[in-house]
């Protein structure tokens, strides 16, 4: 339609609005993380973002990293996001870029500030530095050494880059004013010492740049025009603006601001979660138990779910949260029509069907998925003894229960009609047999019409299932108490977050599952391969999530 309205979002008005003034020639994003740990799903709301501007523009998106604080920053973590980035599918032009391959460019914008005059070395320590700044109500006070002429102050820097004086005893601050209302204003620290050996530069440094002062250099060395981050972010704007001003840079970049992506009763904090792990309460930082994005991979969630999410969340400068099941509706979505629905018993009784004979083994041609006939068919061994779901049988059942009891008539799931006729348990009174007779005229896809069931159960061949571990993940938050103690900080966990059952049968088509390979177990929810301990001799499933949702789209 010619009339059809599109709706966009602040970002995308912004933009439009730039371009029309001809602000920039080309539009040119970024997600620069901090190497300092794994990227949670908030990150791959900027992410998207981010990639899916540039992307919608015309223009160049790039991956960078803001590795200027050496004592948190790991190869390891380097190398996890990269991987994140990619299994996202947002494509960063070039070659990855690190905020540590600038240190020349931004030690020589040091120097041009200090000629300007609008920087100093101070000998303050931090907690001075502190006292000195003020409060919101008051304002902060000159420090004694900001008046130090532009000479000695070069002096002193070059000092400090060629490691004369130890860590903390001086560092290279903005001279702005000491009385604005916005207190990273009041002459903020640009460079600091630290002796320590960086991933990247290693020894050739032993000053390092402050995250403000860096970042708007960055941006403005790479031709990024829109720099967007998330709402913490705005009162450091007039900083950011601050340096790409006085630095004069001819096409400074535009910082914006969004709202962080908070998800209700989920772990998100670097220091717990790397905590998590040092106590070995999770499985290291991909855990599917938590939202890191490795998590989710291994978990089973797909790209497309989590863009999905990010659709329906959308972009706004108001903080609010999100509830959990939102981001569960989404992986439903995108893989019902995608993967099999297959058979899987994960809490084995024997079903035994004495009028079967012995021996004998026939397939069924079972529809993989019956929304979308696409995906094909499959054939499925059918034989005497079978394994079954423990809770599909019941000695004394309930009202309305039309699954297995004594006497009482079932559709085992493409297969036949069979009547229960006995069971055997063992000295502590558990069911170890239930014993059956079929009719062999009710083979499922025969056309039988001679009577109807109310149940229909699921089920496994004995002699031909495969055996699995399979882990059932519920959230690792205790949601009655929230995430965080309020007395003391420490997190609420829930106890009962994993349950690992490892005496389950799955069809034998599950015996080729791959890593990643997911699939519907039915009746059961969606399953996936666990990518780091599953092995052909010794499958590993997780639940990446049931089949029931509280959530509903537009709600």
């Amino acid at each position: 339609m010619e009339n059809e309205v599109v709706s966009k979002n602040f970002i995308e008005q912004i933009i439009d609005k730039d371009l029309e003034d001809g602000c920039y020639d080309e539009i040119c994003t970024r997600f620069p993380p901090e190497p300092n740990g794994y990227l949670h799903i908030g990150h791959a709301k900027s992410i998207l973002l981010n990639y899916g501007l540039a992307k919608k523009y015309g223009g160049k998106f790039h991956l960078r990293f803001d590795d200027t604080n050496p004592t948190k920053e790991k190869t390891e973590f380097v190398q996890s996001i990269i991987e994140d980035v990619e299994w996202l599918g947002a494509k960063y032009d070039g070659e990855v870029l690190f905020a540590s391959n600038y240190f020349d460019q931004m030690y020589e914008a040091a120097v041009k500030l200090i000629k300007k005059g609008k920087a100093y070395v101070c000998d303050l320590s931090a907690d001075a530095i502190r006292q000195y700044r003020g409060t919101l109500k008051e304002p902060g006070k000159d420090s004694p050494y900001r008046n130090r002429s532009v000479e000695e102050n070069l002096d002193l820097f070059e000092r400090m880059k060629n490691g004369e004086f130890e860590d903390g005893s001086r560092v290279l601050r903005a001279k702005i004013d000491m009385a604005s209302p916005n207190i990273n204003m009041r002459d903020p620290v640009l460079y600091r010492v630290a002796h320590m050996t960086h991933h990247n530069t290693g020894d050739k440094w032993c000053i390092y740049p402050m995250y403000d002062f860096a970042h708007p250099i960055e941006d403005a060395i790479e031709g990024i025009s829109h720099s967007i981050c998330t709402l913490e972010f705005e009162d450091h704007r007039p900083l950011y603006d601050w340096v790409v001003r006085e630095l004069e840079y001819p096409h400074p970049p535009k910082q914006i601001e969004f709202a962080k992506l908070y998800l209700q009763n989920v772990i998100t904090g670097k220091r717990y979660i790397k905590k998590l792990v040092e106590e070995n309460i999770v499985d290291g930082w991909d855990d599917p138990r938590l939202v890191s994005i490795a998590a989710l991979r291994r978990r089973g969630f797909t790209p497309e779910s989590i863009k999905m999410f990010m659709e329906l969340v959308g972009v706004s400068k108001s903080n609010s949260s999100v509830d959990y099941a939102m981001l569960e509706y989404c992986i439903r979505e995108d893989l019902k029509l995608k993967r099999s629905r297959v058979m899987a018993v994960l809490d084995p009784v024997k079903l035994i069907i004495d009028n079967y004979p012995e021996g004998q083994v026939e397939y069924m041609d079972v529809v993989n998925n019956q929304e979308n006939e696409a995906l094909g068919t499959r054939q499925v061994p059918f034989c005497r003894e079978l394994y079954i779901e423990r809770e599909d049988f019941m000695e004394e059942p309930p009202k309305k229960y039309f699954r297995l009891y004594p006497g009482n008539e079932v559709r085992l799931m493409n297969g036949y009609f069979v009547t229960c006729t006995d069971y055997k348990k063992d000295e502590n009174g558990k069911v170890t047999e239930i014993h059956c007779t079929y009719d062999p005229e009710t083979r499922s896809g025969s056309g039988f019409t001679g009577r109807k069931v109310k149940g229909t159960i699921h089920w496994v061949a004995a002699p031909y299932a495969v055996k699995a571990q399979v882990r059932l993940y519920e959230n690792l938050v205790d949601e009655e108490k929230g995430v965080y103690n309020k007395e003391d900080g420490s997190l609420n966990l829930n106890p009962n977050s994993l349950t690992v059952l490892n005496e389950c049968y799955l069809e034998p088509a599950l015996a080729q599952a791959k890593g990643g390979d997911s699939f519907q177990f039915v009746r059961q929810g969606y399953f996936c391969a666990d990518t780091k301990d599953s092995a052909p001799d010794h499958l590993v499933f997780n639940r990446i999530v049931s089949l029931k949702s509280s959530y509903k789209p537009g709600k």
